[in-house]
């Protein structure tokens, strides 16, 4: 068992199980009472039509519904809590150094052309 001398931050801590089963039986007994509503507006809603057709699929249907969303537990839920000190990065990392053009040294070589002379003033037929 891991031990750790800093006090566990309260956004990595989960739901209370209390809280958690206190949340899931809300959902279902909401879940109910749409159920019943829509079992009273089948009956008493007049002429009945397509609404009383779609009103007794979602009487028959909820309960279904009900039980899946009560029995999903946090571990489903997308909303999890994290330690935000994970998410720091460990340390700044500087970019590497970008080649420079003046760090390249690029030589051109070129015949000389009869009847020129060089830089030194030399004719380039002339041997040494």
């Amino acid at each position: 068992m891991k031990s750790s001398s800093r006090a566990q931050s309260a956004t990595s801590l989960p739901r209370a199980p209390r809280d958690e089963a206190d949340a899931r039986s809300a959902r279902y007994l909401a879940l109910m009472a749409v159920r019943i509503a829509c079992f009273i507006l089948m009956v008493v809603i007049t002429p009945y039509g397509w609404y009383t057709w779609v009103l007794g699929a979602a009487a028959v249907f909820l309960p279904y519904i009900a039980v899946v969303l009560a029995n999903v537990g946090e571990e489903g839920r997308s909303d999890r809590r994290e330690d935000p000190e994970r998410a720091l990065p460990s340390a700044p990392t500087a970019p590497p150094p970008a080649p420079s053009a003046a760090n390249v040294i690029r030589i051109e070589e070129t015949r000389a052309l009869p009847g020129e002379r060089s830089s030194d003033g030399r004719d380039p037929d002339e041997r040494a």
